[in-house]
């Protein structure tokens, strides 16, 4: 048997979007769809209240299963102290044949500059919050184009610049600050291990063990 090992690197920002179905670690949740996301109340911490932060999510398809060929492991935490509890995972999957990605495998080669530099919509409509990037059914009372998942993220949005931006009329989704609650952004590189066997462990300790009873022999006294 093999074991799968895990490494983070950087990686350009297009390699991290939905469409490469990415394993991350930070930055936005790189949704595959809109079915089953979760909403606010599961992505609050049960213990502070607060909505939990994206930390990583794995890609992991199930080949045997026709509605989970493409499908992705969420995992939040809470990163509020003193709290920094609440660890929750979601899954979100898609059958090979859907309306959102090609029934081949993802390009190689970065698509052409968009000038999107972040995803705020899902591809058949529902806003995704400015913050967090999970869903965002509430919506800024000035300008309606700013969507968020709570009351926390719009007041952090707010102090960020949306209180200057609000109401001009060249106000879009497409600028969005750093809000200082996101996690750094990697790529999680998968490499896979040969499995260390019992009777190997059991070699290298015999041979452990000898090395050192040679090093305390060769001591004086």
């Amino acid at each position: 048997m093999a074991a799968e090992l895990g490494f983070v690197e950087a990686a350009p920002a297009w390699r991290l979007r939905s469409e490469q179905f990415p394993s991350k670690v930070g930055g936005r949740p790189a949704w595959l769809g809109e079915a089953g996301l979760p909403g606010p109340p599961e992505l609050a911490c049960a213990r502070c209240g607060r909505p939990l932060a994206f930390l990583l999510q794995l890609y992991a398809p199930l080949p045997g299963r026709a509605d989970a060929f493409h499908r992705g492991l969420f995992l939040f935490c809470c990163r509020a102290p003193p709290c920094c509890a609440g660890l929750r995972v979601f899954r979100n999957q898609l059958p090979r044949k859907n309306d959102f990605y090609s029934h081949e495998p993802p390009a190689e080669e970065p698509p052409p500059e968009t000038g999107e530099p972040v995803r705020l919509q899902l591809p058949s409509g529902p806003r995704l919050c400015r913050v967090c990037g999970c869903l965002g059914p509430k919506t800024c009372s000035g300008c309606h184009r700013a969507h968020y998942c709570s009351r926390d993220h719009q007041t952090l949005d707010w102090r960020a610049g949306h209180k200057q931006a609000c109401g001009q009329a060249d106000n879009s989704d497409n600028t969005v600050p750093d809000h200082n609650f996101l996690f750094p952004e990697f790529e999680i590189v998968i490499e896979t291990e040969d499995e260390i066997t019992p009777e190997v462990l059991e070699r290298e300790d015999e041979s452990e063990v000898t090395g050192s009873m040679g090093k305390f022999e060769n001591l004086t006294y």
